[in-house]
């Protein structure tokens, strides 16, 4: 793979970014293995809730479907090496 300097730096930046985000939210990646490792399988609901500062509230779900299984696995197989 031949990266050029911006694409090296925009990755450096993603992951001190992660790693912020790591560091200021220490369960939310917790949670992601564990509903990913326990909890995506067809049928399941997504739920995801927004509540703004303000009050305002944003929510939708999704019902893992065959073809969302596909794009699921096709996740997890990159983090095996």
């Amino acid at each position: 793979m031949n990266m050029n300097f911006n694409q090296l730096a925009m990755l450096q930046q993603m992951k001190s970014g992660m790693d912020r985000f790591r560091a200021n939210h220490p369960k939310f990646p917790m949670f992601l293995k564990a509903v990913s490792q326990e909890a995506l399988r067809e049928g399941t609901l997504i739920e995801i809730n927004v509540t703004t500062p303000e009050g305002k509230n944003y929510c939708t779900n999704v019902r893992l479907k065959p073809d969302d299984m596909e794009l699921i696995d096709l996740f997890k197989g990159m983090n095996t090496p």
